[in-house]
């Protein structure tokens, strides 16, 4: 298509032609979930000449632009201004010369664009600040939007999540353009790298494998994962990825997890639960308090792989645990507020009174 084309389309469409654009044609939406282009840019789709093929690019342009964005339908020299949600293409009678135009989101909505404000942050006339950030400076800040994020998460919040998944993409950014200056790597070589392995790693959507349900990938990830080590010879064995930063509960039961894949495990639950039982009693038995810290640690151990065994997260299980005993006790100590009273003068029946109120109250 020259530009003499696009020239008649945006006549059609009665708007000045945009000083950036994308073309793109229909086909490319066939096999896509995600739009190939950057919404921060107009984009043009060109040859929509089926209503099947409208279908399919309306859902992949969904995952991205919202249903009430407007774009045109273009129709040889006529244009129909729709919602995006609102577009039937059943009703419509395509032609191969059919095409789409999408006006952009605007500023700020792209990737791209947000990896340019946070260069413009670490360049001459940037941030004095994230100026003088390095790999482990920003290593705390890291680990603090980590578990912000999973805060966000325990909470089942969608605007922390939100906001929580955007500030830790900003480390993960950030830290890549210090990389870049430091002529390390840059963010493409992350991005390439996770998009080789995630390709490499699932064989059985990318290529012909054919695998059995979700304990058949397993088995398979860990099979590729110990080739991987394998060709770059490395002396380390299957537990040696697991960071050893890692909460305790969820690096046992990643350990768990990953010795499982390889069948060292208990063939019924009824080993698991036999093993508590027996590391309980061991517990009664130790005779000094090293003792009693090594059973404990063997006790909370198994009980991480009964977790597993009910298919429970560990780690999210203690948590929500905790925050469940930090509402309850917090509304104790309302009550106790109310009465005028100091928890310490309380005894323990009329505390315990409050928190089976709370109990009681759905906390």
């Amino acid at each position: 298509m020259d530009f003499s084309q696009i020239a008649s389309i945006f006549e059609t469409l009665r708007l000045a032609p945009p000083s950036k654009l994308t073309l793109l044609e229909g086909a490319e939406f066939t096999s896509r979930h995600y739009p190939p282009t950057p919404p921060d840019m107009d984009t043009l789709i060109l040859g929509i000449g089926s209503q099947e093929l409208a279908s399919q690019v309306k859902a992949v342009l969904l995952a991205v632009y919202p249903e009430g964005h407007k774009v045109y339908l273009v129709e040889g020299r006529v244009s129909k201004v729709k919602q995006l949600g609102d577009l039937q293409p059943s009703t419509l009678d395509l032609q191969p010369s059919t095409c789409l135009y999408i006006p952009s989101l605007g500023e700020g909505t792209s990737f791209e664009s947000f990896a340019e404000i946070v260069a413009h942050l670490r360049a001459p006339d940037g941030c004095p600040w994230d100026r003088e950030q390095t790999h482990q400076t920003l290593r705390k800040h890291l680990l603090e939007e980590s578990y912000e994020t999973l805060s966000a998460l325990d909470a089942n919040d969608v605007n922390a999540m939100r906001e929580e998944f955007g500030d830790l993409l900003l480390q993960i950014v950030l830290n890549s353009q210090i990389a870049y200056e430091a002529k390390e790597f840059n963010f493409t070589e992350v991005v390439k790298h996770i998009y080789d392995k995630i390709i490499r790693r699932h064989p059985h959507v990318f290529g012909d494998l054919k695998l059995d349900g979700v304990e058949g990938v397993l088995q398979n990830w860990e099979k590729l994962k110990e080739k991987e080590r394998g060709e770059k010879k490395e002396d380390k064995g299957i537990l040696d990825g697991v960071p050893a930063a890692l909460p305790a509960l969820s690096q046992a039961q990643e350990y768990q997890e990953r010795a499982a894949r390889v069948g060292f495990d208990w063939p019924e639950i009824e080993g698991v639960l036999e093993k508590i039982r027996e590391e309980i009693e061991e517990i009664k038995t130790a005779a000094n308090p090293e003792q009693v810290k090594a059973e404990l640690g063997d006790l909370f151990f198994v009980l991480v792989n009964l977790a597993r065994w009910r298919d429970v997260d560990a780690e999210s299980a203690l948590r929500e645990a905790n925050l469940k005993f930090k509402k309850r006790f917090a509304y104790v100590e309302k009550k106790a507020k109310d009465q005028g009273r100091n928890l310490s003068d309380m005894t323990l029946e009329e505390m315990d009174s409050f928190w089976n109120e709370a109990k009681r109250l759905g906390m």
